[in-house]
């Protein structure tokens, strides 16, 4: 099972936009839709679903959060990887531009032959790069983190952090701003990937003043074992504690979190009606997840 799973919040298109992204990225399924009765936000769908090899979840919940691109998704074409690797490039390009818009048009860019950023029709962003295959091979999908506003010029702070949190963490290239850029200062992060539990993340500091940053419309869902790893992930990456609730958290870069167990997943996909209801009011009650009230209440009595 992936350890870090994306998550994208949206106010009624989750299980629609999770089959338009198996539609059009290759090698690519829905894996479980269930539906969580009773929440504040009322009966939400809960889809989780592969695209390209990488896991994400996606859940409607209502109009609380709106998606942005303080975190996107790189996609790493990869010419030594695959012959036609720039038509997939630009194939995949007009499927997602298609009710969406460029954020950066598709062109060459000194860092790449042929990139382009775009925001789809269901507000998510992709950076699509033909890559350079010299190197270290890069998976075909990488969440990227830009750090805007009080966050710019943090990101090399924050990598740092994370890496230290993370077990399988290493860094990975690094390119620095060589001169002051809009707000990001010289030698703050142009670009940098690193990987966490042996998965692969980018960062950057914006170089164009945002009008946006982190929120809760795309956290980052960390699956535990034990209740041991929720306490860990929990003490190191909780900072702000209004923000706790139901298994999210905020560090003290704005990055979201989901702080989970790994057997909810088995309780939620193959639970009886009776069973799922009564893990979801036990874990809606709940800032920090506990396991043991959880499995109770999956084992416990039907409701009446």
């Amino acid at each position: 099972m992936q350890k870090i799973i994306p998550h994208l919040w949206f106010d009624t298109q989750a299980k629609e936009a999770a089959k338009f992204y198996c539609a059009v990225f290759p090698n690519s399924k829905l894996l479980d839709s269930i539906v969580l009765h009773d929440t504040p936000s009322g009966d939400c769908d809960l889809v989780t679903f592969t695209i390209s090899g990488h896991d994400l979840m996606a859940i409607s919940a209502g109009p609380y959060f709106k998606i942005n691109p303080s975190v996107s998704f790189l996609l790493n074409f990869d010419p030594s990887q695959d012959e036609q690797a720039e038509e997939h490039l630009r194939a995949l390009w007009d499927k997602l531009f298609d009710g969406g818009k460029a954020l950066m048009p598709l062109q060459q860019y000194p860092f790449s032959k042929l990139y382009g950023w775009v925001e789809d029709k269901y507000g998510v962003s992709w950076q699509v790069m033909l890559t350079d295959p010299t190197g270290e091979p890069r998976p075909f999908i990488t969440p990227s983190l830009m750090f805007t506003g009080e966050n710019t010029n943090k990101t090399e702070e924050a990598v740092q952090f994370y890496l230290s949190v993370f077990k399988n963490a290493k860094q990975g290239t690094i390119a620095h701003y060589p001169q002051d850029t809009g707000p990001a200062k010289e030698g703050s992060i142009m670009f940098t990937d690193f990987t966490l539990e042996n998965q692969w993340f980018s960062a950057m500091d914006s170089g164009v003043s945002q009008s946006f940053g982190f929120n809760e419309a795309i956290s980052l869902l960390i699956n535990c074992d034990t209740q041991e790893e929720i306490d860990y992930y929990w003490r190191k990456l909780s900072a702000v504690p209004e923000s706790e609730q139901c298994g999210w958290l905020k560090d003290k870069y704005g990055v979201s979190w989901q702080v989970s167990p790994t057997i909810l997943n088995k309780m939620l996909g193959e639970g009886t009606p009776e069973q799922i209801a009564r893990v979801t009011q036990t874990f809606l009650k709940m800032k920090k997840f506990n396991i043991a009230e959880i499995e109770a209440a999956y084992n416990g009595p039907n409701l009446t």
